[in-house]
């Protein structure tokens, strides 16, 4: 099998990096696609949508490639955390998610137009945060943009100030599942060097 050109179809630096590590080559070519967040929908099925929907957009302007798309959403309960529109909004997903356990799913699209073949999963894993008063939220705030994250906060920036535990895949709360992404790829002929598998 041929190795098709990898596409990640995301703006995300951090996704980025993730990418990096698994040591494979890679451009990015973000698709601009609105996120759909409709309230029926369960977190899972929201980040596979958006993850397919990314994925798709790339795919027709590069159908040889394997484009990958990625989206991630935070749950708790039965509501959905994407990225805050103001601090405001920011300071009140902190407040609500604190002292509890919440979501963090990631869905993932792996597409090969031309091949028409493709891919779609979600991971999850589960964040607990320590109990927070608006006063921890803002010092956290002052240190970190929230509003570029999905639920207002980046595992990988001053963890410290929120996090009382995870359960599950650490790079998946920081935006791609690794471990996951590093299983599905050689059915698409990618190889990944030793050096670059992920280990947790």
């Amino acid at each position: 099998m041929k190795t098709p050109p990898l596409i990640l179809a995301s703006a995300s630096p951090r996704r980025a990096d993730l990418l990096r590590q698994l040591g494979v080559e890679f451009q990015i070519a973000p698709s601009g696609v609105r996120e759909v967040e409709a309230e029926p929908l369960s977190a899972g099925e929201t980040a596979r949508i958006n993850a397919y929907r990314k994925a798709r957009a790339a795919a027709t302007k590069h159908p040889d490639a394997l484009v990958l798309g990625v989206d991630t959403v935070v749950a708790l309960g039965g509501a959905l955390f994407g990225k805050p529109g103001t601090l405001r909004e920011a300071e009140h997903i902190l407040l609500t998610l604190g002292g509890k356990t919440h979501r963090v799913v990631t869905g993932v699209c792996l597409l090969h137009l031309r091949a028409h073949r493709h891919r779609i999963f979600f991971e999850e894993t589960a964040v607990t945060f320590r109990p927070l008063t608006p006063q921890h939220v803002r010092r956290y705030h002052a240190r970190v943009n929230p509003l570029d994250k999905a639920g207002a906060y980046g595992i990988q920036e001053h963890a410290e100030m929120l996090v009382e535990a995870i359960s599950g895949s650490f790079s998946n709360v920081i935006g791609l599942p690794l471990e996951r992404l590093a299983a599905e790829l050689p059915a698409f002929g990618l190889r990944l060097p030793r050096a670059g598998r992920h280990q947790d």
